[in-house]
């Protein structure tokens, strides 16, 4: 029957699953043998089992069992059994599934018996028993090379793998993937294949690679895409790699989705208690802690009927901590927290950390100290071993141990070890938004320093830990995107689609499918660029030399504020010392920026933009200067003044302050940044650029005068393309755009500035050498920020400072097109007589018609930066 013969179906099942299926169904519509027609139905119970509905599965492989034992293979029995016991085990019967397997075992020997036990191992490793599954192993793994079976040994191979991988050891597991790898590279088993390269992109992770990890995770998504097979175990793995790089809402999402898709195809039982564990992983570390509770409950009961107890107990684990996050500390959940603690460390698993962790969270809490020291110290033991992340927790116990006791030396020098493996980490990373985004996982450890440090009372000290772990995206270089042509060819297309966007919205046309592609093409980039490896040579600069900050500082003076258990503090620098002044709280801040906004952009384009709507701002304003720097506003005298807030304070409009109102005042995200922003070097040649955007009411009418002051290379009315405007902002000593902004919070970095057929996002700067060294940005919210991870910024303002720019002119809100002319021509009246950009604004605001819109307009824009 040539290559559609009977006896090449299950060879030919994980090779190409697809056409396995079509072959099988074909015997079947002939006259097969008994023989024959068992193996047909077990080729279509595998493709089902493993791609498709279980209990179809289940009814092909009962059947294919009944025609052997009409044909009277005892071999062949077998066979089927092992199959059918996996599938069995999937439904959740784990006992019924498990006595099918060990009767398979008990009837095969040989080459063929080493087959049915590694089947027979697999299911003991989806149950958790790695001690059974390796046994099981021990005998299969040298009997199949003996045999010369390369595929089976290397399937065996990759399971154990992966039980090495459950029992923490990363670098077997590795070499394991990499010999099975090997194998199949000399075979036709495409799915086997594809499976090796989401291995390694599994051991990727686990090693701490996050770049390697998703490169190799997505070449295997396009791999089973193009076989037709769907694997939840891979978006279980690339959930897991999302979670650890800072995005559990993606994670969360796609956990969610896959969840739903196994509903619908009835897919396996095992898998889907699997998912929902992780789902509610991501749930929880994206701030859902009851939906975390829910997802947890649900696994905790299918792991319990599966009789999967080592699964059973990090699920439990996960219910603990979200019970933990919504209700607080118990007798009840630090005794449980013990017992699960105690349950893992006896199954060798890596979830006991976090256990000795949440107990030794709980006992401190409950105020029971030998049993807080014990876990702790339990927990401390992982700081020298494991994965990076691990270490980093391991720290984190000997950072709360030593902060419960007061011991502010130890506290400080356990969160600086537990930082510094947290800034090897990120240097892994190329992508700015990854390595913003992973600094969350060392949130506590610098709120710990911070506690440590104004208990302690010394306000330089607080300087130095608050600048530890803030903004430290824009402290490190940029690893410039590899030139993949893929990312250049979509963002392209990008463009291309958001102008057909606009077109249509103009028009009064549907764009539902246009926006479809867009948020599938975004997708892709975003996966593209998170794939750039880091450069773990670059200097992170994430120190700060109070004594060199002070003497740059000159006559300047640089308030930090500081957020510390929810209170703010200002950190004065300046005159040579630093001094501490207790304010208001961060609650207060947030609603009173909100509140200022709200006024802000009322009176840029909304009714009753008059002189009563202007008094509401400035008595919003009053009240962010008594809650952000109170006493200390009177330190700030005539400026020029540098102001570092916390991220989430980065949106005020500081113009508002009446301390600020009329002084030269510049706003950093860490003054670290501001320190490296003071030293960029300035561009050999001035090269000035103009560029104006399309639809603005004002039609850019700055250019025409701005043309008359520069001998400056412009770009307008349809010469302002993307690719134009990217050529000549690259190394331009001063850039002008005036142009129609968008701020993405759900997606900072394709926050985007919208030129002649098309737009420009922050991915788009990423990829220039270098960034202008000055640039203005006349758009509405160009300067709008979003707060990620500890105490990172995203936007585009963040894609320009880590590649060379010293300033940035730009808006935090919508602002007049019309207004925004006269304030951008005074503007440039002080740039050219030589002056700072915040002093040339500070200037032009003084400057602004005595009108409600227009000094809105001019406290709606912030310089960034220190030129």
């Amino acid at each position: 029957m040539g290559r559609g013969a009977p006896g090449d179906l299950l060879r030919l099942v994980f090779a190409r699953p697809r056409e396995a299926a079509r072959l099988a169904r074909q015997v079947l519509a002939g006259k097969p043998t008994a023989y024959e027609a068992s193996i047909a139905h077990q080729a279509l119970g595998v493709v089902q089992r493993d791609f498709g509905d279980l209990s179809t599965a289940i009814t092909h492989l009962r059947r294919a069992l009944r025609l052997a034992e009409q044909a009277g293979s005892a071999e062949r029995q077998s066979d089927v059994r092992a199959t059918l016991g996996i599938a069995i085990v999937h439904t959740g019967q784990t006992r019924a599934g498990l006595a099918v397997l060990d009767r398979a075992v008990a009837d095969a020997d040989g080459e063929h018996g080493a087959r049915v036990r590694f089947r027979r191992g697999a299911a003991l490793w989806v149950l958790g028993r790695h001690d059974d599954a390796l046994a099981d192993l021990r005998v299969a793994v040298p009997l199949l090379r003996k045999s010369g079976d390369t595929i089976w040994t290397a399937r065996a191979l990759t399971l154990r793998g992966h039980i090495e991988l459950g029992l923490g050891a990363v670098m077997r597991a590795d070499a394991d993937f990499a010999r099975a790898e090997r194998l199949f590279a000399n075979t036709d088993q495409d799915h086997d294949s594809a499976v090796a390269v989401q291995n390694r992109g599994l051991a990727a992770f686990r090693a701490g690679d996050l770049p390697t990890a998703l490169t190799l995770l997505g070449e295997a998504n396009h791999r089973f895409r193009l076989l037709g097979t769907p694997m939840p175990e891979l978006i279980a793995d690339r959930c897991a790699v999302l979670l650890a790089a800072g995005l559990p809402q993606e994670a969360l999402a796609e956990a969610d989705t896959e969840l739903a898709d196994m509903a619908r195809r009835n897919g396996q039982a095992t898998r889907k208690a699997e998912l929902l564990l992780t789902a509610g992983h991501a749930a929880l570390a994206a701030g859902g802690a009851r939906t975390a509770l829910d997802r947890a409950a649900e696994a905790v009961a299918l792991f319990t009927s599966q009789r999967r107890t080592w699964w059973r107990q990090h699920a439990r684990l996960l219910h603990l901590r979200a019970r933990f996050a919504v209700s607080g500390h118990s007798a009840s959940l630090l005794a449980q927290a013990a017992e699960t603690a105690r349950r893992l460390d006896a199954l060798n698993a890596p979830g006991v950390l976090q256990a000795h962790l949440l107990a030794g969270r709980t006992a401190l809490a409950l105020g029971r100290r030998r049993s807080s020291t014990a876990h702790l110290l339990a927990a401390a033991r992982w700081r020298n071993r494991g994965t990076a992340l691990s270490r980093v927790d391991g720290w984190l116990a000997v950072a709360l141990l030593a902060a419960s006791t007061g011991d502010t030396r130890r506290t400080l020098t356990a969160s600086g070890r537990g930082l510094d493996l947290l800034d090897e980490h990120r240097l892994t990373l190329g992508a700015p938004e990854l390595r913003a985004r992973a600094t969350a996982q060392g949130l506590e450890l610098a709120a710990l320093a911070q506690t440590a440090c104004l208990r302690h009372g010394r306000a330089r000290q607080l300087l130095s830990w608050s600048e530890r772990w803030r903004a430290t995206a824009c402290a490190v270089p940029s690893v410039h995107p590899p030139a993949d042509p893929g990312i250049q060819r979509d963002l392209v297309a990008l463009r291309e689609l958001t102008s057909r966007i606009d077109q249509a919205r103009a028009n009064g046309a549907p764009a539902a499918r246009l926006i479809q592609r867009t948020d599938r093409l975004e997708r892709r980039i975003q996966d593209r660029v998170r794939r750039t490896p880091g450069d773990t040579e670059a200097g992170a600069r994430t120190r700060l030399d109070v004594t060199a900050l002070l003497d740059t500082l000159g006559e300047q003076r640089l308030f930090e504020i500081v957020a510390v258990d929810g209170d703010l503090h200002v950190l004065v620098c300046g005159d040579g010392r630093v001094r501490r002044v207790k304010t208001g709280t961060m609650a207060a801040a947030t609603a009173a920026v909100e509140a200022a906004r709200w006024v802000l952009r009322r009176l840029a384009y909304g009714p009753g933009a008059g002189r009563g709507l202007f008094d509401r701002l400035r008595v919003a304003g009053e009240a962010l200067q008594e809650i952000l720097f109170g006493a200390a506003a009177k330190l700030v005298g005539d400026g020029p003044v540098v102001i570092v807030p916390p991220g989430r304070l980065q949106a005020v409009p500081w113009a508002a302050l009446p301390c600020l109102t009329g002084v030269a005042h510049s706003v950093a995200p860490s003054a670290i940044a501001w320190l490296n922003a003071k030293l960029a070097a300035r561009p050999e040649r001035d090269k000035v650029v103009l560029v104006g955007g399309p639809g603005l009411v004002s039609r850019a009418a700055e250019l025409s005068t701005l043309t008359g002051l520069y001998e400056a290379q412009v770009l307008r009315d349809g010469a302002a393309t993307p690719d134009q405007v990217l050529a000549a902002l690259d190394g331009s000593s001063l850039a002008h755009v005036a142009a129609h902004g968008r701020f993405r919070a759900d997606s900072p970095l394709f926050s985007s500035i919208r030129v002649d057929s098309g737009s420009i996002t922050g991915y788009d700067f990423e990829r220039l050498r270098r960034a202008p060294f000055r640039i203005v940005l006349s758009s509405c919210d160009s300067g709008s920020l979003q707060p990620v991870g500890a105490d990172e910024l995203l936007g585009l303002a963040t894609a320009l400072l880590p590649l060379g720019t010293a300033g940035i002119v730009a808006s935090l809100v919508q602002v007049n097109d019309e207004a925004t002319v006269p304030l951008m021509l005074g503007l440039h009246d002080g740039l050219r007589r030589g002056e700072t950009m915040a002093k040339s604004l500070a200037v032009a605001r003084r400057e602004a018609k005595d009108d409600p819109v227009c000094q809105a307009t001019a406290w709606s824009f912030v310089a960034l930066g220190a030129a």
